[in-house]
This record gives structure tokens, sequence and C-alpha cells, in this order.
């Protein structure tokens, strides 16, 4: 029996159908393997996972391949977006095993779990130097019966290996003398020197194809030319996401960017849109606009949050997870132009369009035609005879035109799971647009979505938060319990929504989360935190993630979450617990940048000093705006217009009927100044203080 037709994953839920006799992820699934004496067979995707879809109908739906399955293996399918905690386990096993990973990831384990076999998509006959599907769980299954015993030997050698894996990025805080502010700066100019070579001159971002944005590593950059000045790093920033903007990775059309192109110059996507994409890229652009003090890419964050409202917010005001690239089967059928479609849609427009866009007759991708943008609209505009003006009116009527062509098209694949850690970076991705752009609707959405991650998110009874949220008949059900991931970002989101509000409600919430998180997740021994809680038993190891992937490291996150939360609650056991993070991660750091970035820049924040800014009196948050219009990634701000002694920072500061802006730095404060510009000067690293005036 397929067991699952009673899951909520659409992952999972595609699968449901399959002659295999599929189990989720669940006790059940183990008992049976001891009970019956077989291999588990575990295999781990996501719904917009092409080759995931291959797999399944090569393989999955076919009734003899399922049969031998049923017969041989005990089948579990897990969404990896789901269970992270899992598929971190096994790919960890993959890449100890053939050096390399990626989905669909197929393992095969013990009964009680330990892997002794992992690979990636098989085919239905032998092909690319790989055996068939069949061929390999024939195989496996043989050894299983017949040599059990080395088996079981080779499942204690992928372990021991799986709970060794990291430590050669780490060192012991007794190893490491504290460095001296000097030392920080010449670690982060290591960083920096390290990361020039993977520069990417011609395309923009970082090395070939297939290309991904490399947000956290471009965000570095940004605050190491807000540190140091350094021009090349911003002009690498802004010449990466122009380029990005023009290709096929943005939706020139409905907005939002694609996971990543097959091509290094951005033109040709794989098509699936990722809502953690969307928030990272969409935060970046919202600080580069607040440091170049410039609304240069307010456009793209505009149109891209737009897409985020339409096409990925549920009613209750969660984020769904992600979309397809695929639509009727075709991989980016839904997104491409024919060119008998352009001149259908836009008539006498179609030519000028047609050149901008730089769509051919014969097509610029399998016959169809991705829409891209030239290098430059003022050369555009003079060659076409144009106003720059008239030329944007004219492309921004054209696309309306086209976006209403492609709304009547069947649209791809929504995996309708919301999960908490990507819907606070989302959460911090519409707080970082509102104090870019000013637009009240972004913070009421920020205010919307962390509201609806505390109502629906939390555990009954407890300070503990569920991982994942589905909406059922019965109104909603969250599940799994959350990831270091989930709360480290859910503290910073709080932190934003803080931020743009002055709401002290958002800070105690954090302010109870933050034990917890201690509590559930620390390891003896080490400041680093677990990646699985406490309470997660079904786990054959429990690891730490420490690599920023797609996403920043939970740890990572966590760092500068409690670097701030050391200044709200005046906590100093979270600022040295935040710096003795720092201290076991600065070898990986300085060996391994580009898969460190986020580690990286709050390296950078303690290369130069750190400020408090606290605003007290009747036009506190005025004041507030007005600073947080800046990026000031040096700077942690609070505010209040009337007297409170809840929090250390702004307790004692003066009320008498004006408003001070009192600029500390380690706890020690100034004189208070009375008008931002003053604070601002303060704040601000010498040589950018002309470019502000």
């Amino acid at each position: 029996m397929n067991r699952l037709k009673f899951e909520t994953s659409p992952y999972l839920l595609q699968h449901a159908g399959n002659p295999v006799h599929w189990h989720a992820w669940k006790p059940e699934a183990f008992e049976r393997a001891r009970k019956e004496g077989k291999p588990i067979l575990v295999s781990i995707g996501y719904s917009t996972c092409h080759w995931c879809h291959v797999m399944e109908r090569e393989s999955f739906e076919d009734p003899a391949v399922a049969a031998f399955m049923n017969a041989h293996f005990i089948n579990i399918k897990v969404d990896r977006e789901e269970r992270p905690d899992v598929d971190h386990i096994y790919m960890e096993a993959c890449h100890v095993i053939g050096g390399s990973g990626g989905w669909p990831l197929n393992c095969f384990l013990t009964p009680d779990g330990r892997p002794f076999y992992a690979g990636t998509y098989y085919p239905p006959k032998p092909a690319y130097n790989r055996p068939s599907w069949m061929q390999l769980m024939g195989h496996l299954s043989e050894l299983f019966q017949r040599e059990r015993d080395k088996i079981e030997a080779q499942a204690d050698r992928i372990l021991q290996l799986i709970r060794q894996s990291g430590r050669n990025l780490t060192s012991p805080l007794a190893d490491m003398p504290f460095p001296s502010q000097a030392q920080d700066r010449a670690q982060a100019l290591q960083v920096y020197q390290s990361l020039r070579p993977g520069f990417d001159l011609q395309d923009g971002g970082f090395g070939g194809a297939p290309k991904f944005p490399g947000t956290m590593t471009l965000q570095f950059l940004l605050e190491y030319h807000f540190y140091t000045g350094e021009d090349e790093a911003l002009q690498h920033v802004l010449f990466s996401l122009d380029q990005m903007i023009r290709g096929g990775l943005y939706d020139q059309i409905g907005g939002g960017f694609a996971r990543y192109t097959v091509d290094k110059a951005w033109r040709v996507p794989h098509f699936e849109k990722m809502l953690y994409d969307n928030a990272l890229l969409v935060g970046l652009l919202s600080d580069v606009c607040r440091h170049t003090g410039t609304d240069r890419y307010a456009e793209t964050i505009r149109h891209t949050l737009d897409f985020i409202q339409r096409e990925m917010t549920s009613p209750e005001g969660g984020f769904y997870s992600a979309l397809d690239a695929d639509s009727e089967g075709v991989e980016g059928k839904f997104y491409v132009w024919t060119q008998a479609e352009l001149n259908a849609a836009l008539g006498e427009d179609a030519p000028w369009f047609c050149a901008y866009s730089g769509t051919t007759p014969e097509g610029n991708w399998e016959h169809s035609n991705i829409l891209w943008r030239p290098p430059s609209d003022e050369d555009f505009a003079a060659e076409w005879g144009m106003s720059l003006h008239t030329l944007r009116e004219r492309r921004r009527e054209a696309c309306e035109k086209l976006f209403k062509v492609r709304a009547r098209r069947v649209p791809p694949g929504l995996d309708d799971k919301i999960l908490l850690d990507w819907n606070a970076m989302m959460c911090t991705a519409f707080a970082r647009a509102y104090t870019a752009l000013g637009d009240p609707i972004y913070r009421d959405i920020a205010e919307r979505s962390i509201g609806f991650l505390l109502n629906r998110f939390k555990k009954p009874d407890s300070p503990g938060f569920y991982h994942a949220y589905a909406a059922t008949s019965d109104g909603g059900r969250a599940h799994i319990d959350a990831f270091l991931d989930d709360y480290a970002n859910l503290v910073e989101a709080l932190f934003e929504v803080y931020a743009i509000t002055l709401n002290p409600f958002y800070l105690r919430h954090a302010q109870a989360i933050l034990p917890y998180i201690l509590t559930q997740f620390s390891e003896e021994g080490s400041a680093l935190f677990y990646f699985a809680p406490a309470t997660r038993q079904d786990l054959v190891v429990r690891k730490k993630e420490l690599l920023d992937s797609a996403t920043p490291s939970g740890n990572a996150v966590l760092l500068r979450v409690l670097r701030r939360a050391a200044v709200y609650f005046g906590q100093r056991e979270y600022a040295e617990r935040a710096q003795n993070m720092l201290q076991e991660m600065r070898g990986g750091i300085l060996r391994f940048p580009g898969s460190f970035a986020c580690w990286a820049s709050t390296l950078l924040q303690y290369s130069d000093p750190a400020y408090e800014v606290a605003i007290t009196g009747p036009q506190a948050g005025s004041f507030a705006s007005q600073l947080h219009r800046h990026f000031l990634p040096n700077a942690v701000l609070m505010a209040s217009e009337q007297p409170t002694l809840e929090f250390p920072l702004l307790a004692g500061k003066g009320f008498n009927n004006r408003t001070c802006l009192y600029v500390c730095s380690d706890f020690s404060c100034q004189a208070p100044v009375q008008t931002p510009r003053q604070a601002l000067d303060m704040l601000l690293p010498l040589r950018h203080k002309n470019a502000h005036e």
C-alpha cells in the first residue's frame, strides 16, 4: 500500500499514485524493515525537481520496477524541504560514497537507518556511465542478503565519516586567541582577496555554468565596500545585479527570479522559482538602494514583490515554497514565446519589442524565445528614435499585454507547502524593502507575515515552533519540530519587524525564543549549534550544518542574531556566545570564503567599531525611520516615544519633551545629539560622510 496519500507535502502527494508501496519518514517504516529483515530505500527530492519527475516517470510509475522495489525493500519518500535534517545526513553519505550529490537522492539503508550506498538519478537502462535502476537495486539487494556483515561494516564506516564531517572546518576555542580589530580587518581583506579571482568580469556573478545568483557573497561584497570603501567590491555587486536583471534569470513579464541559469551569461534559466532566492535577492537589492542612495533597483524590488503577493502568498498570509519549472510536462513552457505569439499579442509594437528582448523567428532557446533586455536602454532608445521615458513606458505597456496573454496559459505547478524558515526570510525581505522604498504596504505585509508565523507555527503550551504548515480542509496543520534555521530566521524577522514598527511586542517574542534555542540546539564543548533539536529522535546521527548553501547556514544567521540580541536585551552572554561561534569558524571562513559568505559578513562587523543607537522622545519614530533609510550594518537601533525601563539601551535616557539620539559603542554612550544627521555623522565611517552630505 502506498501511504503517501495521507501526507500534506505536495512532493509526497505527487507520488501517492505510484505503484511503489511508499512510506513517509515515520517509525512504522523502520519497524517493518526490522521485522521483515529488509533494507530501506529512501528516495529524497522536492516538488520542483526536474530529474525527480523524470525518474518517477521512468521507474517509479513502472509496475515491474515497483514490484521489485516492494518485494526487496522498504521504500520511503522524503520531501527534502520538509525534512532537511534527513536530507543533510544522506546527502553527506552520497558525498562520502561518490564525491558528489544532487536530487533525486536515492540512499540504501540498514533497517536501523545507517546508509550503506547512495547515488542520485539512475536511468531505466544503462546510460551516462551509470547502471540501470533495476541493475543497481538487484546488486544491492543481493549483497544485503548474502553478505550482510560487509554491508553492516560499510554502514558503520560511512556513519563514522558523517559524524566527523565538518570537523576540519572548525577550530577548538582553546587553540585560538581572540584577534584584535586590526587582525579582524586583515582577515576580512584576506577573504575579499580570496573571492576576487572568482569574479566573472564578463557576465557578472561568480564562476561558470550552471550559474547561481551567489546572493550571500554579493551581500558580503556590499558590506565590505561599506567598511573599507573598496569600489571594486561595490561595482561587482552592481554589475552582477544588472546582468541578472537583464537576463532570463529574471522573469521580465511577471517578476521574480529563477533558481539558476544553465549558462554563465544569465540567459537560459532553469525556470523554477524558489521563495528563498527571491527573499535573499530582494533583501540585497533593498540594501543596495539604501547604500547607494538611488532607487535604481526599485522597479525590480516592486516587480518581484508583486509576483510574491500575486502567486506565492496564501489567503492566510503565509508564503508558498516554489513554482515548478514545468507546465504541461514541458520545462519553461509557461514563460517562453514564439515569434508568432509575440506578433499576435503586440501588433505594431512587435518589431521594436522583439529587438529589445533578443527574440528571433527561429527562437533563442529550443525553437522558442526567452525574453531578455539589451545592455543599455539608453543606446536602444537612441537607435529606435525614442526618448528613454517613451521606451520605458512603451515597454511597460507591452509587458502588460504579454502578461494578460500568459495568464491564459496552464501555469507551472505550485508547491504550496509553507515553511517557517523561508517565510521568515521573506518577511525580512518585505521589512528591508520598506526601509529602502518607504511603501507602507511592505510594512503591513511584514507585520501580517510575522503574525501568521507566530499564530500558526507556535506549539501550544511551549516556547517551541513547528517547521511546516499546510492548509487542510479543517483549517490548516503545522507539523514537524522546527530546526535551527527556522528559529534563527524567525528571530531575525522579529528583529526586522521591530525595526520598522518599534513595537516591543516583537522583541518580547524574540526574547522568549532565544533561551529555547540555547537549550534545544547547543552542543556541549562547542559554541556552535546542532541543526535538529534535542527532541528529534528518528535520526541515526545529529549534525551541525555550517556551510552557507542555497540559504544561509542557521548557525551563521544565529551568529548575527545573538550579536543583535546582546544589544536589545543587554545580555553580554549572547555577545560572548557569538564571539565564540565566530572563533570556531574563522579557519573555515578563511580557507573556503565562498562557502561561508554569511559568516564572513559578520566577521566584517568585528573589524570596525559596532554601534548601538538609542532614540528617545516625541520624534523617536520619525528619526528612527530617517536613519533606517541608510544602510548601516554596523549599528543596532532602538527607539521609544515613551519612557521605558524594559530594555537596557533605552532605560534612563532623558524624556524632557525633546528627542535625543544616543550613539553608543560597547554599552558606553556619547553625549546625545538632536538630529539624525548628527547621529549619522558619528555612525558612518569617515570615507562615507562626504557621499551623504
